[in-house]
C-alpha cells in the first residue's frame, strides 16, 4: 500500500506550551506522526542551555513567541487553544490557571480541546507543588531501586525511565485515548493528568504479579530479569567494551552456551545454588575475545546476545542501518520516527523549530492575525533569564514549563 508521507496524525492541530524534558517530547512524537504541533515559546528560553537549532525534541513542529507575562499573552494563546485539538503544559499545578491559560478558561473557548497535563507528581498529593526531577520519581515507584548490582547502589537509568517512558509515552496514550472521546458523536474535551510517578508505577505491572506469586525478591540482582541470573546480563570482553546476554528460554540457552564453547564445562543453569559459579565460567569465556569477535560469533544466532553499543554506534549497526532505524536530518543524526504505519508514515519533516520563527506562518495558518501583531520584548526574544515570579529558566523543574511535581 502506497503511504501518504502526511502521518496518521495529519489534520491534527497541538499547542504545546514551551518547557523541557517529558511535555516537549511527547509533542515530538505527536509531531513525528504528522499533527501540525505548535510550540508557544517565551522570552528568555525554556532554559534547556543547548542551541535550539540542535534540540532534536523540537523537530517537526513550529514555533511562536509569546509572553504569558505580558497583558496580550494569554489571549494569544486562548486564540491557538480555541482552533486546536490537544495542547499540552508542563508547569507546576496552578501555573497555567495563574497565567490565564488554565484547562477551564482553555476548555471555554474550545469545549472539544483535550488538555494534557505532564508532571512529575501529578496535580494532587502532598508533593505535587514541590520541584524534582526523573530520579526521585523513578526512585519512590520502587522502579530506580530495582536496578543494579546486588550490594551496589541503585544505577540511574538517565532519565530515559521517567520522563520519557512513565511521562511522554502515557501523557501521548492520554492525549490521543480523550481526543478519540472527544470526537464521539457526544463526546467532550478533558483534562488528562500524566504523572510520571504514575506512568513509571504502571510500568512495573508484571514485576509486582511477579512479586505476588513469590517469583520475584524484593532486592536488586537477584531475579531473571535484573542481572541476577547469569543468562540475562552483561559481561566484559578482551578489549573492555561489553555483550549483553538475554538466553532466557532453554533452547535459546543451549545455543549460548555451545556459541560460547563451554556447553560441557558448566553447572546446570536451573540450580540458582550454582548460579555464581556459572557467572564465573561465562565472565572468564567472554574475557577471552573481543566484542567484534563476540559478536561475529553470535551473529544471526538465536543466541540472543548483542554487543553494547554506544550513542555515536548505534546508528551503524547492520540491523538498524538496513531498517533506517536512524536517520539524518540537517546534519543532525537521530532517532527515525517510530512506530511505523504502513499506509501513513511519519517522517522527519522540518529540522528543530527555532523560537519565534514561525509566527507569521502559524498567524496565517490557523487564523490568528493577533499572533502576528505582537512586538518583541527588549533584548529580543533572550533576553532576560527571570521570571516575574522569582523563578528562572534555569532552575529546572522550579520554573513554571519545567515539568515538576
Amino acid at each position: 500500500m502506497a503511504g501518504t508521507g502526511n502521518g496518521p496524525l495529519s489534520g491534527v492541530r497541538v499547542v504545546e506550551l514551551a518547557g523541557i524534558g517529558p511535555g516537549p517530547f511527547a509533542a515530538m512524537l505527536l509531531a513525528d506522526l504528522g499533527a501540525d504541533v505548535v510550540r508557544v515559546d517565551r522570552p528568555g528560553g525554556a532554559g534547556l542551555g543547548i542551541d535550539p537549532a540542535y534540540d532534536v525534541t523540537n523537530r517537526n513542529k513550529r514555533s511562536v513567541l509569546v509572553d504569558l507575562k505580558s497583558p496580550e499573552g494569554p489571549g494569544q494563546v486562548l486564540d491557538l487553544a480555541e482552533r486546536a485539538d490537544i495542547l499540552i503544559e508542563g508547569y507546576r499545578p496552578g501555573v497555567a490557571e495563574r497565567l490565564g491559560v488554565g484547562p477551564d478558561a482553555c476548555l471555554a473557548r474550545n469545549s472539544r480541546l483535550v488538555y494534557g497535563r505532564m508532571t512529575g507528581w501529578g496535580q494532587q498529593g502532598p508533593l505535587a507543588g514541590t520541584a524534582g526531577h526523573d530520579i526521585g520519581y523513578i526512585a519512590v515507584t520502587g522502579a530506580l531501586g530495582m536496578i543494579g548490582t546486588p550490594g551496589g547502589p541503585p544505577a540511574v537509568p538517565a532519565n530515559l525511565l521517567g520522563d520519557y517512558a512513565g511521562g511522554s509515552l502515557y501523557l501521548v496514550v492520554g492525549v490521543l485515548a480523550a481526543l478519540q472521546h472527544a470526537r464521539s458523536e457526544h463526546g467532550r474535551g478533558q483534562v488528562v493528568d500524566a504523572a510520571i510517578v504514575d506512568g513509571t508505577a504502571h510500568l512495573t505491572a508484571m514485576i509486582h504479579g511477579m512479586l505476588a506469586a513469590g517469583g520475584w525478591q524484593d532486592r536488586r540482582g537477584a531475579n531473571l530479569l535484573d542481572g541476577g541470573a547469569p543468562f540475562y546480563g552483561t559481561y566484559e570482553t578482551a578489549d573492555g567494551r561489553h555483550m549483553a546476554v538475554g538466553a532466557l528460554e532453554p533452547r535459546f540457552y543451549a545455543e549460548f552456551v555451545r556459541l560460547l564453547g563451554i556447553e560441557d564445562d558448566v553447572p546446570a543453569r536451573d540450580d540458582p545454588a550454582a548460579w555464581e559459579e556459572l557467572r564465573t565460567a561465562i565472565a572468564a569465556r567472554f574475557r577471552t575475545r573481543t566484542r567484534e569477535e563476540w559478536t561475529a560469533v553470535f551473529a544471526a544466532s538465536d543466541a540472543c546476545v548483542a554487543p553494547v553499543l554506544s550513542l555515536r554506534e548505534a546508528p551503524d549497526h547492520p540491523h538498524l542501518a538496513a531498517r533506517g532505524t536512524f536517520v539524518d536530518h540537517g546534519g543532525i543524526t537521530q532517532p527515525a520516527p517510530a512506530p511505523r504505519f504502513s499506509a501513513t508514515p511519519g517522517a522527519v519533516r522540518r529540522p528543530p523549530a527555532r523560537p519565534g520563527a514561525d509566527t507569521a506562518d502559524v498567524a496565517r495558518d490557523w487564523g490568528v492575525p493577533a499572533l502576528a501583531d505582537r512586538r518583541e520584548p527588549a533584548g529580543g526574544a533572550s533576553a532576560g533569564p527571570a521570571w516575574r515570579d522569582g523563578t528562572r529558566a534555569t532552575d529546572g523543574r522550579a520554573g513554571p514549563g519545567r515539568t515538576a511535581g
